[in-house]
């Protein structure tokens, strides 16, 4: 059966005017979901799109007044206000569109003084020009690399969600303990490259709270409920041994209800105990060299971990919704927030260590992946976007556009399009300020990680805008300078000698992909997904995969390889009532799709170790399979996902529910549902199996090709 055609919004044709003005400003007034369709953008989600950008179309005269002045701003300037020039490039647009005769000065960031003629060091520099007329514009000039060099050498590495890898001295879910033992183990045991892990950052506090990670409160800052607790050395010298034995024996009981009696991870539960913990640790002194370390990371972090930490403490007062506080406090450069900072001193000072903490046991999993042999290390997870009530959209909220979510338009697995609840920053606001957001936020990142993911990176070029208190359908795309935003992750990624991984999956636009490989940025390939959509839709060779990829069988929104191959994944959907059709339809289409590739792995060699002569169960050899075919890709990154290792047939999150299935609460487990320790992972058969099979095939694969001229 087809699927349903997507809802669409009501056909109205926009005034010239309002359309001219739309464009002017990066606002679409269309959208095309298939190639052969466009989709009209209603006047309600132009118009309110249009006012977060602080522009007034309340009437026809206001519009004629709007676009007049836009007009005669863009055509009297001498420079944007980001200014991108690459290294190996030619003189950029907006320096080639001045006047002749103009002169150019440079600031570098590292403090001289240059001429515009000059080669400039990479970096983020203050560009001034000089008309003959006498104009003078300032403007922010961005150098950055060509494009960012490869993995070193092609790897394949395991993906996981940390708070789902419990060991026998987790404190109730994954920490930061156990992704150090991980990195260490799979790095010198199993030839790993690289642990991907899920988003890390700060989330909301307040039970109960959002399990999430791709919701969090701060992108720009780490969650302290992932510290190993134990690893702080302070813990050594809490007063009175018999507290530091009651937390520990709390910490059992947790661990022990979700590895032995069926418990769901409770963040919660945890983030009590480890708070609790933290507490203990703050009364502790700091050593001088320990002491000087932090004082150095706060001056550091300045203002950034200042605004984070009193949103902390202002949280535990009034609550973590910014907008029900006081009013004063709800400006963080109010006279009334200083005040209370200064009031709150102590508890500033305790959520800023637990920040210093938790980044120096990030820093220490890298340095220990690195140790390890990998030639990446760490892959860190940067959502897409922050909670409206939370740190950022505070401390930052002259960025975020008011009254505005970040979502996706209907397409034809989506009629209704979705709302995924989180503010996008205003495309005018970061280039007036030269990207500084976002470059803050990436450095802070690329502190501790050998790699960063990007979700959904097609953001980068144009976010859907839904105005708050309409559906999905009426909102419409807002476009951000996309040569910016790449110029800025670009540099800061090669500052740090990181890889980076877009996240291209779904709908992309025309020339994003392209664009990304350009810069060296590798994309996204999931098996199931990689078919030759504009030829006769069968499973793509893996001689015409792409080089420039992570290429992996699943995801955490996606069924495990196990679930897919055994059609447990559409009975878990008829279950929980998610089926659009008759359950009998949507088996026979998902059996004949797993039916497709096996015929393709077994056509390929590939579907080996059936039957009675090694005794290994199908659904276990066609993991393995799998597997070996990601290998014959030419990708340069493959990456396992970890519950696959053991068989689990669960999905980590299953979109679409909310309540219905515990998204972002299970344990790793194996086939029968068994949580699976870190411990035993490293003593699975089964995994070392799939282990033999990856090194195998990675032997035997097809000589790499350069990631930065093949498709």
């Amino acid at each position: 059966m087809p699927a349903a055609r997507p809802a669409e919004p009501p056909t109205e044709d926009l005034p010239e005017e309002l359309t001219r003005l739309a464009a002017l400003h990066g606002v679409a007034t269309s959208y095309r979901p298939s190639p052969d369709r466009t989709v009209p953008a209603s006047a309600t989600a132009v118009t309110l799109a249009l006012a977060a950008l602080g522009v007034d179309t309340g009437s026809p005269g206001a519009v004629r007044a709007a676009l007049a002045a836009r007009e005669s701003e863009l055509r009297e300037r001498l420079l944007p206000p980001t200014v991108v020039r690459w290294e190996g490039g030619g003189t950029p647009d907006a320096l080639a569109a001045l006047p002749p005769g103009t002169r150019l000065r440079v600031d570098t960031e590292q403090g001289e003084r240059r001429d515009g003629a000059t080669p400039l060091p990479p970096g983020v520099h203050r560009l001034t020009a000089t008309a003959p007329d006498g104009r003078v514009a300032v403007s922010h000039l961005i150098v950055a690399p060509d494009r960012l060099p490869g993995p070193a050498t092609r790897s394949h590495g395991f993906l996981v969600q940390l708070y789902s890898l419990l060991s026998r001295r987790s404190w109730g879910m994954g920490d930061l303990g156990d992704l150090g033992e991980l990195a260490a183990w799979a790095g010198r045991a199993l030839g790993a490259g690289f642990v991907q892990v899920n988003p890390l950052h700060a989330a909301v506090p307040g039970a109960p709270a959002d399990p999430s990670p791709y919701r969090p409160s701060s992108r720009r800052f780490p969650d302290p409920v992932h510290l190993r607790i134990e690893d702080v050395p302070e813990f050594a010298y809490v007063t009175g041994p018999e507290r530091a034995r009651t937390l520990r024996e709390r910490a059992a009981r947790l661990r022990e209800g979700v590895l032995e009696k069926g418990a769901l991870v409770d963040r919660d539960a945890v983030w009590e105990l480890k708070r609790e913990a933290l507490g203990l640790l703050h009364e502790v002194p700091l050593g001088p060299g320990r002491r000087a370390a932090y004082c150095d990371y706060l001056a550091e972090q300045g203002t950034a971990l200042e605004d984070h930490a009193t949103w902390c403490a202002l949280a535990e007062v009034h609550g973590p919704d910014w907008h029900r506080w006081p009013e004063g406090l709800r400006d963080p450069r109010s006279a009334a927030t200083d005040r209370a900072r200064r009031e709150l001193m102590d508890r500033v000072d305790f959520h800023s260590r637990l920040t210093w903490l938790t980044d120096t046991q990030l820093t220490a999993a890298q340095r220990v992946a690195r140790e390890a042999g990998m030639p990446v290390g760490i892959v860190h997870d940067l959502a897409v976007g922050v909670h409206p009530r939370g740190a950022d959209t505070w401390a930052q909220q002259e960025y975020f556009a008011a009254g505005m979510s970040v979502g996706a338009p209907p397409d034809a697995f989506n009629a209704l399009g979705q709302d995924w609840g989180l503010p996008p920053w205003r495309p005018d606001r970061l280039a007036d300020s030269g990207y500084a957001p976002f470059r803050e936020l990436l450095r802070g990142v690329f502190r501790y990680a050998g790699g960063l993911r990007v979700d959904h990176v097609m953001g980068l070029f144009r976010l859907w805008w839904v105005p708050e208190g309409h559906a999905p359908t009426d909102g419409t795309y807002v476009h951000y300078d996309a040569e910016a935003m790449l110029a800025v992750l670009v540099l800061e990624a090669s500052r740090a000698g990181a890889v980076v991984i877009g996240e291209d999956l779904g709908t992309v636009a025309p020339g994003v992909r392209e664009a990304l490989r350009e810069r060296g940025v590798l994309g996204t390939s999931v098996l199931w997904f990689e078919r030759d959509w504009t030829g006769d839709g069968r499973p793509l060779p893996p001689e015409r995969w792409r080089a420039d990829c992570l290429a992996t069988a699943t995801t955490h929104d996606l069924p495990s390889t196990a679930a897919r191959l055994t059609g447990e994944h559409v009975e878990l959907r008829d279950r929980l009532g998610l089926l659009a059709r008759p359950p009998e339809e949507e088996r026979a289409e998902a059996a004949a799709d797993t039916a497709e590739w096996l015929d393709v792995l077994a056509r390929l060699g590939l579907l080996q170790g059936t039957g009675g002569d090694t005794g290994t169960p199908a659904e276990e050899a066609g993991v393995q399979a799998v597997h070996r075919f990601l290998l014959r890709t030419p990708a340069r990154m493959v990456g396992i996902w970890l519950p696959d290792t053991v068989g689990d047939r669960r999905p980590q999150n299953l979109p679409g529910t909310w309540d219905q299935y515990p998204n972002w609460r299970l344990p790793v487990a194996d086939a029968g549902g068994r949580p699976v320790t870190l411990e035993d992972l490293a003593a699975s058969p089964r995994l070392h199996a799939l282990i033999d099979v990856v090194r195998a095939a990675a032997r035997d694969a097809p000589p790499e090709r350069d990631a930065g001229r093949d498709g």
